[in-house]
């Protein structure tokens, strides 16, 4: 299913929200026609971090805008866009996020997690628009799972379907081994230094991506457990270094109990860096 071109030539703000950068676009015609980036500080109050959030928008919002889709990293009430207990959002509890955006800008607002924009995104504008069963993988400081399944978003009650992250593996669980954290609390490695000794051919670095690798892999087969998808799509921070893991990757699941379902899976690398933008605009559109 691709939107109808009635759709994406309203014009839509999507945005999204990782508790330290928010991002913004004003989307028309189905393509980005102006962005902004805001750093903003998860240590302050609820109100001050809706407040920058509100101008941030305003500084794109014109009066052709017709509706507002975000994507946060947390559990929401997807049907009053409710943001529930983001853990790196300290001040944030239980936040009416789609009444606030929409008492302020008086046009339909809808919250999603990150991980199902990211999934939205790439079904509709990405490198998924071909495939029906999708599972859209965003790795950052986190690791989300968002679902399309028959072409539609399954968000889950609380948008807390997709929750792998937290799938115990090994001694502690996905998320432990498989987020960008891991380089630095294993190896004391932050993963832009650890990605560019990689690009030098740095043998310490490439054996680190290589057992990274073999660790996404698992999580890849479980998700191909539970879900069987036609594509799965690996996005965030953590794509930039795919080529550095994808041979590791494909190696551990080439160990899938299924052969067939090896053999038809497709693996692909998010390739649109606002994916998750478009697809917090394409909530608009659902």
């Amino acid at each position: 299913m691709i939107f109808s071109q009635d759709k994406l030539q309203k014009t839509v703000i999507g945005a999204t929200f990782d508790g330290k950068h928010f991002r913004a676009a004003r989307i028309e015609n189905g393509t980005i026609s102006e962005i902004i980036h805001k750093e903003i500080d998860n240590r302050e109050a609820e109100e001050v971090i809706l407040s920058e959030i509100i101008h941030t928008i305003t500084a794109i919002f014109n009066d052709s805008v017709v509706g507002i889709g975000i994507g946060v990293p947390s559990l929401v009430d997807v049907k009053k866009g409710i943001v529930l207990n983001p853990t790196n959002i300290p001040s944030w509890h239980k936040v009416y996020l789609k009444d606030i955006l929409e008492s302020h800008f008086n046009i339909p607002a809808y919250v999603n997690n990150d991980a199902n924009c990211l999934a939205l995104g790439e079904k509709y504008f990405g490198v998924a628009k071909d495939y029906e069963n999708i599972a859209g993988i965003t790795i950052d400081t986190g690791l989300g799972v968002g679902i399309i399944i028959n072409g539609k978003l399954y968000s889950g009650r609380n948008a807390g379907a997709g929750e792998f992250c937290s799938i115990p593996y090994r001694d502690h669980n996905y998320e432990y081994y498989c987020s960008t954290q891991y380089f630095e609390r294993k190896y004391g490695l932050k993963n832009d230094i650890l990605l560019a000794r990689a690009r030098r051919k740095d043998k310490i670095a490439l054996a680190i991506y290589e057992m990274y690798g073999n660790d996404l892999g698992n999580a890849v087969k479980t998700i191909m457990y539970a879900l069987d998808p036609d594509a799965i799509v690996i996005g965030g921070q953590i794509s930039e270094a795919y080529e550095f893991f994808t041979e590791s990757l494909h190696k551990t699941v080439a160990s899938f109990i299924h052969a067939g379902t090896v053999k038809n899976i497709r693996i692909f690398k998010s390739t649109e860096p606002y994916i998750s933008i478009y697809g917090a605009a394409a909530l608009c559109f659902e």
